[in-house]
């Protein structure tokens, strides 16, 4: 394309009117499937000062907007980037140019590559992205219950009981770590890996991001619901922790440590946290998991949780967000 490109974030009084002038191109981007574009001001999730713009004579051809929660200090995630055909190099100076440099959640439909013309839009944010020096990390089923799917069943394996200590539940993510078959554990694993084998440092790692991520949902309220399981001899079994975020009430984190695994329990642990939130009025649960992890993927699945989305996770340039 001709003319020359200026990218740019917005000011708070055309942040709606400038980002949302760019008719959204593919119909794959957050206006379908992800949060509507509307600033804190106007009662959305984005800010403008981490909201992009790429413009050639005035028009808007490139945008990337940022999601964060309301307490929040930086972005968490890119949950809005698309371009207008032909402008795929505009896309990539975009994304070059934001700071700082996040995930990107692509949101897309569930069997988004059996439908061509999704397929088609979703391959050009990701190349472009890619272009830009994202890479890819995992795609996430992202499920929604609500009440219509019913309540699970307690299978009565497991006691949960509340802990009020981060360093005990820090103490059991810490062994969750072993193993883990998520892909956003295993980057902080790998982030400190040396030689062979998992490193100390990095299940250190691991197990203080997956802490500090309930930390910040407990600060939108649900502390108390924090619940270690045991088995009947007085093991423990794992963790379930119902959380609350921005946008509502969710599936916080679910994880089995390892003597414990091969029984079943991440179903166990889901049903009881499902039943929590439930007593607590919940009208919907959010929740999420890897492609790749077959047995959490299971356990939603047998808890009545239907697949809503699919999120493709892209590693920003440093490979860290």
């Amino acid at each position: 394309m001709t003319g020359d490109l200026v990218v740019r974030t917005l000011g708070e009084s055309e942040a709606r009117d400038v980002f949302t002038s760019l008719h959204d191109p593919g119909a794959v981007g957050g206006a379908l499937l992800g949060r509507p574009y509307n600033t804190l001001r106007g009662g959305g999730e984005h800010r403008p000062e981490w909201t992009w713009v790429a413009e050639r004579a005035g028009h808007v051809v490139a945008r990337a907007a940022c999601w964060a929660g309301t307490g929040d200090e930086r972005p968490m995630v890119i949950d809005w980037f698309d371009f207008a055909p032909g402008e795929h190099d505009a896309g990539v100076r975009l994304l070059r140019a934001m700071s700082p440099k996040v995930e990107y959640e692509l949101l897309l439909p569930p069997g988004w590559r059996t439908d061509p013309s999704v397929r088609a839009a979703a391959r050009a944010r990701i190349d472009a992205a890619s272009d830009a020096g994202w890479t890819p990390l995992v795609e996430r089923f992202r499920y929604l219950w609500t009440p219509e799917c019913g309540l699970p069943e307690r299978p009565g394996r497991l006691a949960f009981r509340p802990e009020p200590d981060d360093e005990v539940v820090l103490d059991v993510l810490r062994q969750i770590e072993h193993g883990t078959l998520d892909a956003h554990a295993r980057q902080a694993l790998d982030a400190e890996h040396v030689g062979e084998g998992v490193t100390a440092a990095g299940i250190e790692r691991a197990a203080r991001e997956d802490l500090g991520h309930l930390r910040w949902m407990a600060s939108y309220g649900g502390r108390k619901w924090w619940r270690l399981a045991y088995t009947p001899d007085g093991r423990t079994a794992g963790v379930q922790v119902p959380g609350r975020t921005p946008s509502g009430l969710a599936v916080g984190f679910i994880g089995v440590v390892p003597g414990q695994r091969g029984n079943g329990y991440a179903y166990d642990l889901l049903a009881e946290c499902t039943r929590q939130l439930a007593a607590e009025g919940a009208t919907s649960i959010a929740a999420s998991t890897d492609l790749g992890n077959a047995p959490m993927a299971a356990a939603f699945a047998k808890a009545g949780y239907p697949v809503v989305q699919h999120r493709f996770c892209m590693s920003p340039p440093d490979g860290r967000t």
